[in-house]
C-alpha cells in the first residue's frame, strides 16, 4: 500500500480515536511508521506543541511500536528521525511472541508502567493502531497455544491466520476502556465459521465503527477485500453485562466510490468549473470517494462524531473520548 494513498485512511482513524498529549500509543505491527507519524502530527496540532522540546517529548514518551522485521524497523526510525520526533521506542519484536521479548523492551514498557500482567501478555495502552500483516499463517504450536482464550478448540489445528491473532493480542495489550483501529480482511465478520472471532470480539469489546472498504483500496499491493473496525475495550465485567446484550448502534459506512480505479490510478476530486485538483490545506489532493462528502468536504471521521452528537443527549460514557 503507498503511503500516499492510506493518508485519509490513516488520518481518518486517528481523528476517530483522538488521540491526547498523555495517551500512550502502540502500532503493533508498524512497517513503515504511517500510524504513529500521523498521530504524532494531530497531537502536535491539536495541543499546539510547536518548539522541537514540546515534540521530541512527546513522541519519546508516548509512542511506541513493534515490527519484528528488522527492515522494516530501521526504516520506522528513519522515517520519525526525518518528521522530527526526536527518539523512538521501536522493538524489533515478535508481537504475537511475548514471552520471547528482549529484555530492552521489557525495561521500555516496565519504565512508564505499562505492563499488567503474567509473562508480559497483558500491557496498558491507551491507543492502538493496526494494520496487521494478512500474509503467512502460524504454524508454531508453542506460540499457537498462548492463544487459546481466542483459539477455544483450534488452538490444536496445525495452522491460523497470523492477522487472527493479532486480534486477540492487540486487546491484550490495550488498557481496558481504552480504543483501537485494526484493519481486517473483511471475511473475518463475514464468514459463518469465523463466529467464534466475532464472538471473541464481543466478548471482549463494543463495537464502534466499521467502514468496508472497496475492492481496489489497497490494490495492486494486496487484493484482500478489507474493513476498517474500531472497538472500545470493556471497562470492566460490570460494563460488559450492562451493555453485552444491549441491541446497541453500530455506526456503519461502505465504502462504494473507490479512490483508484480499475487499473489502480487515483481518481482526484476536480473543481466542477476549472477542473482543478482540489487539494487539502497542506497541499495533498482529495481522492474522489465516498469517504469525503462532496458539498463541504467534511471527513467520515467528522460524519461518525456527529452521528453520535446527534443521537445522545450527552456523552454517553461509552463514547466520552470524542469530547475531548
Amino acid at each position: 500500500m503507498t503511503i500516499f494513498y492510506t493518508r485519509i485512511i490513516i488520518d481518518t482513524c486517528v481523528k476517530i480515536l483522538t488521540p491526547t498529549n498523555e495517551e500512550y500509543v502502540l502500532d503493533p505491527s508498524c512497517w513503515s511508521a504511517g500510524f504513529l507519524v500521523h498521530n504524532m502530527q494531530y497531537v502536535w496540532e491539536k495541543y499546539n506543541l510547536t518548539t522541537y522540546r514540546q515534540r521530541s517529548h512527546y513522541a519519546w514518551k508516548y509512542l511506541y511500536w513493534i515490527d519484528f522485521d528488522e527492515k522494516s524497523a530501521k526504516i520506522s526510525k528513519a522515517i520519525m528521525l526525518i518528521a522530527w520526533d526526536g527518539k523512538t521506542h521501536i522493538f524489533n519484536e515478535n508481537t504475537l511472541d511475548y514471552k520471547k521479548w528482549s529484555d530492552k523492551a521489557l525495561v521500555w514498557l516496565k519504565d512508564e508502567n505499562l505492563i499488567d500482567g503474567r509473562e508480559n501478555r497483558d500491557l496498558k495502552f491507551d491507543i492502538i493502531l493496526s494494520n496487521p500483516p494478512f500474509a503467512w499463517d502460524i504454524q508454531e504450536k508453542e506460540l499457537i497455544a498462548q492463544y487459546r482464550d481466542l483459539l477455544w478448540d483450534k488452538a490444536d489445528g496445525k495452522s491460523i491466520d497470523r492477522h487472527i491473532l493479532f486480534i486477540q493480542r492487540i486487546l491484550d495489550m490495550l488498557k481496558p476502556g481504552w480504543r483501537t483501529a485494526i484493519v481486517l480482511p473483511q471475511w473475518v465478520f463475514n464468514n459463518t465459521n469465523d463466529k467464534y472471532i466475532r464472538q471473541f470480539i464481543l466478548d471482549k469489546a463494543r463495537i464502534l465503527w466499521v467502514v468496508w472498504l472497496h475492492w481496489n483500496s489497497f490494490k495492486p499491493h494486496t487484493w484482500t477485500k478489507t474493513s476498517i473496525f474500531f472497538l472500545k475495550k470493556w471497562d470492566s465485567d460490570e460494563q460488559r453485562q450492562k451493555y453485552i446484550n444491549d441491541d446497541y448502534e453500530i455506526f456503519m459506512w461502505v465504502n462504494k466510490v473507490p479512490a483508484k480505479d480499475n487499473s489502480w490510478n487515483y481518481i482526484f476530486l476536480k473543481d466542477e468549473n476549472w477542473g482543478d485538483i482540489l487539494s487539502d490545506k497542506n497541499s495533498f489532493p482529495y481522492k474522489k470517494w465516498d469517504l469525503i462528502y462532496k458539498t463541504d468536504l467534511l471527513d467520515i471521521a467528522d460524519a461518525f462524531i456527529d452521528f453520535w452528537k446527534k443521537k445522545l443527549s450527552e456523552w454517553d460514557e461509552m463514547f466520552s473520548f470524542l469530547s475531548k
